[in-house]
């Protein structure tokens, strides 16, 4: 790639990515300013300026390729902070910031004994400890890369201290004095496996499968959590849970037909049930 203005190599990028994603400019400006070393604000007030291309085009292949652009920078923001990022592990989306917002709502400002379910790269659990300093966390995955990639971003967000780190599928990870829980939450696998075929390639051919397919009709997991999790919770306990479109209606009646009271959901800027919770009975 020639040395040209940067608004040329954007206009170049955005329009080669029009069939990989849906943000095809946007895509190119992070990648142009990774590439160049820059915030994506300092290259934009730069666009009639030379613009040495430095690795770009290797970059703009990988995209082109559908790889996830969390991938392609290593690192991705969630909750106003930054993580760690590397395949294949979940790449953090906005609707999980909605399951952050909820047991912070949820715990307050008293002390309280957090658990979360399938942490990936630690983001809830670690935008939870960043938040509500008078919480402890424990996280806990079936991957040890997974936790280990969960540890340095703990590490890098300072709250390292505050979150224990268990391997396991699901509540089979904690320690015997692990809980018990103020309130549990999860990001599970909901993805119903006949919609596997349908989801971008960004996903399907990048991230990990097991962290998004919940069998038939997605909610295998979601089940096994409603029905164990209250072993794991105080008298008056909550549970929080992301689900998937179309699944609410569903995983309240999975949430009435295990003794949950105070049922209820919380949308998604797309106006989606997107978030799940009961509170198991007790003060």
């Amino acid at each position: 790639m020639s040395s040209e203005s940067a608004a040329d190599l954007l206009a170049d990028a955005a329009a080669r990515l029009e069939s990989v994603t849906e943000t095809p400019r946007l895509d190119a400006e992070i990648l142009l300013a990774h590439a160049m070393n820059l915030s994506r604000a300092q290259l934009l007030a730069r666009l009639r300026e030379e613009a040495p291309p430095g690795n770009f085009e290797e970059l703009l292949n990988r995209r082109l390729d559908a790889e996830p652009i969390a991938y392609i920078l290593g690192e991705w923001e969630f909750y106003s902070l930054t993580f760690e990022i590397e395949p294949p592990v979940l790449v953090p989306r906005p609707e999980t910031e909605h399951l952050v917002e909820v047991v912070l709502e949820a715990i307050g400002d008293r002390p309280a004994h957090v658990l979360d379910v399938g942490a990936g790269s630690g983001c809830v659990s670690i935008a939870i400890a960043r938040n509500a300093p008078n919480c402890s966390v424990v996280a806990c995955d079936i991957r040890t890369d997974f936790l280990d990639l969960a540890r340095r971003n703990a590490a890098r967000h300072y709250v390292a201290d505050r979150i224990a780190f268990r391997k396991g599928n699901l509540f089979d990870a904690l320690a015997p004095d692990d809980g018990p829980f103020d309130l549990i939450c999860s990001n599970p696998p909901y993805v119903a496996e006949p919609e596997w075929e349908g989801l971008p390639a960004t996903i399907t051919r990048y991230e990990a499968p097991e962290c998004l397919l919940g069998g038939a009709d997605g909610l295998d997991i979601v089940r096994r959590l409603v029905a164990q999790a209250q072993d794991h919770l105080v008298p008056g306990g909550r549970l929080a849970l992301e689900i998937g479109m179309g699944q609410y209606e569903t995983v309240r009646e999975l949430l009435e037909q295990n003794g949950y009271e105070e049922i209820s959901a919380r949308r998604d800027l797309a106006g989606i049930d997107r978030i799940a919770m009961g509170k198991k009975p007790g003060p």
